[in-house]
């Protein structure tokens, strides 16, 4: 390997003075002088990546390509003609590469080119936009990566060669393997000093209420943290996930005489959570009568009967017991802590079905007090909070002015008898999140219904005088699951949606005897397409969309579901094992034979893989990446009648089977970046 190709190279990093950039130092290919680099610390991928692009791009007469900020040709092919359409572009137009460089962008829709380029953006005064267009077309070169552009409208459309493009292309796939579609250089603290290391993100999800049981409205929280954390993970970011339990409060000493009452050892050891919900519904049951019974004998003036009611029920009952674990008596903590432990130990079992694994279970209790009448002290004395009428609040009209202010409205973060509310705990966590691990960003994945709150969380916060941690702070919201309610202990949940799922899936895997007796487990196959289709329906319109929980939709192998991507997946695995072709045999493969259209067309969708992976970092919608796999999957299926590999010619077989492996790549990384578990045989 030539090391030189992995000299360190250097350059502004957010063109702050765009004006005085220059094209200097190049990725040169070995034999040049100049020569460029892709990364300090390659990886053994990496470095072989470097040394067939390096080789392809001599082959291909491109001499020099220029490094730009956020250009990483080794991790994302398309940059190689970012950087290329750059050189050229700025020569055309005169217009800085700073300007240009950014200005390239992808496209949804492969009718309007690989790339295009809104002229507008290129800030040229004087002409309008398709004058200055048509001009740069007469004067754009030959290239050996793309066609001479089109106009349409304000945007220049650039189509890649896409026989070059097959060559840079596949054999980066099926060198990086897992690691195609990640860049680690997207979490650099500082991309001009690697040594400096990577940006911490914390994200907060899933957040069940401990001793009731992980419903269908806790799934969406879990499956989108779960991705947002594959994702910065993926580039390159140091993510910590962090669960934040709903595991205090008044309603765990309700939980307790319930359980004093209804409880039973041996069903609380098998199914702990089941248990202690089923316990809580008939404690409550016997709270809700004991209140219509205050009621009635209030309405019946029997006024001193319903306070000594008051005084000895259950609600009065709960909130000792709550008191005496404010006040660590030992009984109580004891049994909340079996309670918190065993909710924790079964959460984990489903969290590991869904791919899903966490590195702080944080939760109410963990706030501790000492920071919370820190936190409360200091509102006090920056006169952020005030009381009224015996309760503290924050008067936000006051601090916030015009409708903002208003629209925040008056939260309590401290009620009468002194309990501190929800609030008060979660400025007092963010600031020991803070100092336990020094966070660059955090996301709270909370539902929609809680924008108020975490609105004025990060209001109060900056109030407070925090105003660098409330901008390192947010809030990704998303709808809610119809169909489902958990007041009357009615609710389906999770573990039943996943075995009904898992077990109708099995049943169409039967339909077919000859598949099915070649899957080695077909009820753990079963259960896993079961779970693909509870995640994709979850994942199949943007987030802050309601949707109907509907089996019938998920479960069916027609339309853009979960079974159907898995399906996709099985058959490409299929095809290569038919294949039987050894890896050395596809990499030995003549790509320059794969001509036909809806070859071309497959290279073409395949290539944008990295470009919607970081497009994704601007949306934070798993919408994104699975539009994009149904995409890919729709032009793989209509290729198969057009490249087939049994039956093909050797040579061609190779070069088509080298296609197939890559989609296949492709396919995988993104099945696992959206949390499924893409399955080899159905």
């Amino acid at each position: 390997m030539n090391s030189s190709f992995l000299s360190i190279i250097r350059y502004p990093r957010f063109f702050l003075r765009p004006q005085t950039i220059r094209l200097q130092p190049t990725y040169q290919v070995p034999g040049q002088k100049s020569i460029g680099t892709f990364s300090n610390h390659p990886s053994k991928a990496m470095a072989a990546t470097h040394d067939l692009l390096a080789t392809k791009l001599k082959s291909l007469s491109v001499a020099t390509l220029p490094k730009y900020p956020n250009c990483h040709p080794e991790v994302n092919p398309v940059d190689v003609y970012r950087a290329h359409l750059t050189e050229i572009l700025t020569e055309v137009t005169g217009v800085d590469a700073a300007i240009i460089y950014p200005a390239l962008q992808w496209t949804q829709t492969l009718e309007k080119g690989d790339l295009v380029l809104p002229v507008p953006a290129l800030r040229v005064k004087g002409k309008k936009p398709p004058e200055l267009a048509a001009e740069w077309v007469e004067k754009f070169p030959e290239s050996p990566l793309v066609h001479k552009p089109t106009v349409n409208g304000t945007f220049l459309q650039f189509f890649f060669k896409v026989d070059k493009l097959a060559e840079i292309l596949i054999p980066s796939i099926l060198t990086r393997k897992q690691a195609f579609g990640r860049n680690k250089f997207l979490g650099l603290q500082d991309p001009e000093d690697p040594s400096k290391g990577n940006k911490r993100i914390l994200i907060e999800f899933s957040s069940p209420n401990i001793a009731k049981p992980f419903h269908a409205g806790h799934l969406r929280s879990t499956i989108i943290g779960g991705f947002l954390s594959n994702l910065y993970e993926g580039a390159g970011w140091d993510v910590k996930r962090i669960n934040y339990l709903g595991d205090w409060g008044k309603q765990y000493g309700l939980l307790a005489l319930g359980f004093e009452k209804y409880g039973d050892e041996e069903s609380l050891v098998s199914d702990p959570i089941n248990h202690l919900f089923v316990v809580y519904v008939k404690i409550s049951a016997d709270q809700a009568a004991e209140k219509e019974k205050i009621k009635s004998l209030e309405a019946e003036g029997k006024t001193a009967e319903a306070q000594k009611l008051k005084d000895d029920g259950l609600d009065e009952q709960a909130r000792r017991y709550f008191k005496a674990m404010t006040e660590n008596d030992d009984k109580a903590i004891a049994q909340w802590s079996r309670f918190r432990g065993l909710s924790i130990k079964r959460y984990k079992e489903t969290y590991a079905r869904l791919n899903i694994h966490f590195d702080d279970y944080s939760g109410e209790s963990q706030v501790k007090q000492e920071k919370m009448d820190f936190a409360a002290q200091k509102m006090a004395d920056m006169g952020v909070s005030e009381e009224s009428e015996g309760a503290v609040i924050v008067d936000f009209s006051k601090h916030v002015p015009g409708k903002a202010g208003k629209s925040l409205e008056r939260p309590i973060i401290k009620k009468k008898d002194g309990t501190a509310l929800y609030l008060t705990r979660d400025i007092s966590e963010m600031m020991q999140r803070q100092d336990k691990y020094s966070f660059d960003q955090m996301i709270y994945v909370v539902a929609s219904q809680q924008d108020l709150h975490l609105r004025q969380l990060f209001k109060i916060i900056e109030l407070m005088g925090y105003k660098e941690l409330a901008a390192k702070c947010q809030h990704v919201n998303f709808g809610l699951v119809l169909g489902m309610s958990t007041r009357k202990g009615t609710v389906k949940f999770l573990d039943d949606i996943l075995k009904d799922v898992g077990e109708k899936m099995h049943e169409v895997m039967q339909k077919n005897e000859t598949k099915y007796k070649q899957v080695e487990d077909p009820l753990a196959t079963a259960d896993i397409l079961g779970i693909s289709a509870v995640m994709v329906q979850d994942m199949s319109g943007k987030r802050i969309n309601n949707y109907k929980f509907d089996m019938d939709v998920m479960t069916s192998f027609e339309g853009d579901t979960g079974p159907y991507l898995q399906y996709a997946h099985a058959r490409l695995c299929s095809i290569t094992r038919k294949a039987a072709l050894s890896e050395e045999e596809i990499a030995s493969a003549d790509l320059s034979l794969l001509t036909e259209s809806h070859a071309l067309e497959l290279v073409r969708v395949i290539s944008q893989y990295p470009d919607v992976v970081q497009n994704t970092l601007k949306t934070l919608e798993p919408i994104t990446v699975l539009t994009y796999l149904f995409k890919m999957t729709h032009t793989l299926s209509s290729s198969y009648d057009h490249l087939r590999i049994v039956g093909s010619e050797k040579e061609l077989m190779k070069a088509r089977m080298a296609l197939y492996d890559a989609a296949r790549v492709v396919l995988n990384n993104g099945m696992r970046l959206l949390g499924l578990s893409p399955v080899e045989r159905m």
